[in-house]
This record gives C-alpha cells, structure tokens and sequence, in this order.
C-alpha cells in the first residue's frame, strides 16, 4: 500500500517538562485539542527537513542536526511517522505561533503529561506511540541508547 510521511517533534527542557500544545480550532483534523507538534512532510523533503520546517513555523524554534534528533520511525495504518527530539531552554511566551495551527502552548511535567493522557485531555496515539516517545525522550530502558532510532510497527493511531 501507499504511506505518507508524518513527522511529530517533541520538546524538552533541561528540567524534563514537555513543551506541549493545543491545536487550533480552525482545524479540521482534531480541533482544539491538545497534540503533538508535527505535520505532514511535503513531497521530495526528507523527514528531517520536515521536522525542521514544522518546528519553525507552528512554534518559532529553530533547529539543526545536532540539536534535534531521530527518535522513532513508526509504521502506521496509512502513513510512516518519524519522531524527534529537541531540548531547548525557552520562555514560551516568547514564541511566535502560527495561529491557524496552534492556540497555545505550555510546559507541563511527565507527571502532568502523563494524568493529561489518562484523563483524556491529550490527544490519544496509543499507548504503545506514548511507551516508545517517553522512553525515548526519557532515556529509560537497560541500555540508555536502546530506543533512539528505534523502528516500530503499530496498527490503528
């Protein structure tokens, strides 16, 4: 069958927050909610690119290769999502948001991430999607490099 690539970037801070935010309520694909920055990679850019450029124009925050880094490859239903990471140190309301894409943007802890999932107020990828990014992005594991550049199968999200 036919994929298209997707690319979802999470933000960190040196204290461990994620830099979650709200989707605006102009879209048509999950209005209002809160979700993963990310978007669609355009025909002939690569996945990294794509990363690059959504960063850039949803929330302002530049990137390069050593600063944002391959943290998943994942096999969808009907697409291929690269996931990537990026620590950074910033005042988000001193971010610039492309307004037709994000209503707001904050810093939330794991603790709180993870109760905004269980409660429903986070958009749902599945909790195979969330296992794969939070050990990732976390570190976690017997071998601390073991999830970087993982690869996964995951039906339905």
């Amino acid at each position: 069958g036919e994929y298209h690539s997707v690319v979802h970037i999470w933000i960190t801070d040196s204290k461990g927050r994620l830099l979650i935010q709200r989707r605006s309520e102009k879209k048509n694909l999950m209005p209002g909610e809160w979700a993963a920055t990310g978007g669609a990679t355009i025909a002939g850019e690569t996945p990294f690119a794509s990363a690059r450029r959504e960063l850039y124009e949803e929330l302002s925050i530049r990137s390069n290769e050593k600063t944002l880094k391959k943290v998943a490859t994942i096999r969808r239903r009907n697409s291929i999502l690269t996931v990537w990471h990026i620590k950074v140190d910033l005042d988000e309301t001193k971010l610039r948001l492309q307004r037709n894409e994000v209503a707001q943007v904050r810093w939330v802890t794991r603790e709180e991430f993870e109760k905004m999932i269980a409660e429903g107020r986070y958009h749902n990828y599945g909790r195979e999607y969330f296992q794969v990014v939070l050990s990732a992005i976390y570190g976690e594991g017997e071998n601390k490099d073991e999830s970087v550049g993982r690869r996964t199968e995951m039906s339905g999200m």
